[in-house]
């Protein structure tokens, strides 16, 4: 297959400049996406530990930052616990995906990922006073 690239956006506008997984398969579930995204993100945020987690979704026990997520403490997070939260976000409409111009709405849905397929994860945010 080759390089997918994940883009992350928000219903307030922004969007962030992206970046890519290489990926084997030409076939994938909305699942599996999201639990190979998560696992890169932690095992870079655990080899690392910074102060902030740049992620998909909000570890326990973090405080939402501008720039991601910061934890009271610095701890290494768990790949399988984060990928459960996004997995219960995804399902609760905490975030949609955007396979090119199309929203996949199902867990279990398969995507066809061409040479050059583009991802966006779009965060939802809540209205303010409403």
């Amino acid at each position: 297959m080759g390089i997918v690239t994940f883009v992350d956006e928000t219903t307030s506008g922004g969007r962030s400049d992206g970046w890519g997984l290489e990926i084997a398969e030409e076939r994938l579930t909305v699942r599996e996406l999201i639990r190979r995204r998560v696992l890169r993100e932690v095992t870079e945020y655990n080899a690392r530990t910074p102060e902030v987690f740049q992620g998909l979704v909000q570890p326990k026990d973090a405080d939402r930052m501008p720039s991601g997520y910061a934890g009271r403490t610095r701890r290494r997070l768990d790949p399988e616990a984060q990928t459960e939260q996004a997995l219960k976000a995804f399902a609760g409409n905490g975030f949609l995906v955007l396979v090119g111009d199309r929203q996949v709405t199902d867990l279990d849905d398969e995507i066809e990922l061409r040479l050059g397929t583009e991802i966006t994860f779009l965060k939802l945010v809540a209205l303010v006073g409403g």
